[in-house]
């Protein structure tokens, strides 16, 4: 068995098989996301809790998965890659367990953050494997088809989601990650070889600890300002203490990372312009995508009466379309490059928000189709070139460190938009039930809340093309990194 292995690992095939384990595990962490988003209006109904106190059902998740994407990659190159890939993975399906045995919505958040911690190990590693496993003419067909896991997860979560909660309940979105779980298990302890970073330096504790301290407490802050049982709103002594205290644990973070020689995130990669113009690009559109996607199952159910399942049932085109058009871009930016396709995604990513912005109670379902067909097609036009043209200019050893900032950008701006949101819509709600076009029906206050809400992230989505302006300025010839 163990010369079959070793025969198999060192033949051409190997490097899919590992796309493939790669891609089970995406597909299992992002389908937790969009499982939760549609079950959320049970869970708040299961333990009477509001939205303020709901959405850290899946905040608690996204902080501790952001505070481990990083952390995830010096254990990788510390302890090995597929040994900290599988700590993942039993972590991640521990959770999973716990949370579907959850009788209090306090022990469903904690959880929650232990399933965020085994999807940051699985999702910071993902595409520093993909990347090393691949030679660079096949990395943008390889990109493409592991950014398919994330498209099916959009494309059924919701779907299986809604089926569960409507047949049975919501404690089965939880368990069906557990045989999924078990079987990545298998497939990686088969699969995947070993690999370490014999170089790796110092854990960077202090980093660490800033970017601990900074994620829940600004996330907390946004939570508490409009939350119902805080008077005071965003004067509130905790509210502007935990701003304080995470904004001065941000500024340690920045000065310290700049410094140390062996950074928790080297966060000098962002003076590479290609990477700094992407991940800027990423943390705006991040704020408005993430945030965006949550608002929608909350729309339809609370406020067109959609079962669980309907609601799903309308996000099953969405990953087809965003799925196909990943792989297809990743192959299409080796001939036109990769930013006309970001800018084409960009401006139809905005027009199905602003779309969005206009729904009222009375908005047909072929509206809402529109908007996600549109949401499909930008999406799928957008992640896989933006993937590839960040990755152009790094060199190999850079890969681990540059998929740690570009994941934890990215669950960090949807934590904090997820949080925006909220906040916005809570208050937008309370507005428009005390006018008096509104008093008839809370319904329809609702409806007006989450619509601007939507308007918010059509404007924060078309901002995230103003970083390619960058690329306006002229630069030095440089050539692609070298292998």
């Amino acid at each position: 068995m163990k010369a079959f292995l070793t025969r198999f690992r060192a033949g051409k095939s190997y490097k899919w098989w590992v796309l493939g384990v790669i891609m089970l595990g995406t597909f299992m962490a992002v389908l937790d996301i969009t499982v939760v988003n549609v079950g959320m209006p049970a869970i708040m109904s299961s333990f009477h809790v509001g939205i303020s106190t709901a959405e850290w059902v899946v905040t608690a998740y996204m902080i501790t998965m952001t505070i481990m994407l990083p952390t995830a990659g010096w254990l990788a190159d510390r302890y090995g890659n597929k040994k900290v890939y599988i700590i993942g993975i039993c972590l991640f399906t521990l959770g999973s367990w716990l949370c579907g045995r959850a009788w209090t919505d306090g022990f469903l958040v904690g959880s929650r953050a232990l399933q965020g911690v085994g999807s940051g190990m699985i999702q910071a590693l993902g595409l520093a494997i993909v990347s090393r496993e691949f030679p660079p003419e096949q990395r943008g067909t390889a990109l493409g088809l592991w950014a398919v896991a994330s498209a099916a997860s959009i494309s059924f979560g919701p779907l299986i989601g809604g089926y569960l909660v409507d047949d049975f309940n919501w404690h089965w979105i939880f368990d069906v990650n557990v045989p999924l779980g078990l079987l990545a298990i298998a497939a990686s302890l088969i699969i995947q070889r070993e690999w370490k970073n014999t170089t790796i330096g110092r854990f960077d504790w202090i980093g660490f600890l800033s970017v601990a301290l900074f994620m829940p407490l600004c996330i907390y802050a946004l939570a508490r300002g409009n939350a119902a049982t805080n008077p005071k709103g965003w004067a509130a002594p905790e509210v502007i203490g935990s701003f304080a205290i995470g904004g001065v644990a941000l500024i340690v973070f920045i000065w310290h990372e700049l410094r140390t020689k062996a950074p928790l995130l080297n966060i000098r990669l962002l003076g590479d312009r290609n990477f700094g113009v992407a991940m800027l690009v990423l943390m705006i559109f991040g704020i408005g995508m993430l945030g965006g996607t949550y608002l929608l199952p909350l729309y339809m159910q609370n406020g067109l009466g959609y079962t669980a399942i309907m609601a799903g049932m309308v996000f099953l085109p969405v990953g087809l379309i965003q799925g196909t058009l990943s792989a297809a871009s990743g192959i299409v930016t080796r001939y036109i490059g990769s930013v006309p396709l970001m800018i084409v995604g960009i401006v139809v990513m905005t027009l199905s928000f602003w779309f969005a912005s206009r729904f009222t109670a009375e908005t047909h379902h072929s509206a809402i189709m529109t908007v996600l067909y549109l949401r499909g097609f930008g999406m799928g036009l957008t992640f896989a070139p933006l993937n590839i043209f960040s990755l152009k200019y790094l060199a190999q050893k850079d890969m681990a460190a540059a998929s740690g900032i570009a994941n934890s950008i990215k669950q960090l701006s949807g934590s904090i938009g997820i949080a925006l949101l909220t906040a916005i819509m809570t208050s937008r709600i309370s507005y428009y039930t005390a006018a008096k076009d509104a008093a008839e029906s809370k319904t329809v206050a609702y409806i007006a809340g989450v619509a601007d809400d939507f308007f918010i992230v059509a404007v924060l989505t078309l901002l995230a093309m103003t970083p390619l302006l960058l690329l306006l300025i002229p630069r030095k010839n440089r050539t692609p990194r070298p292998e």
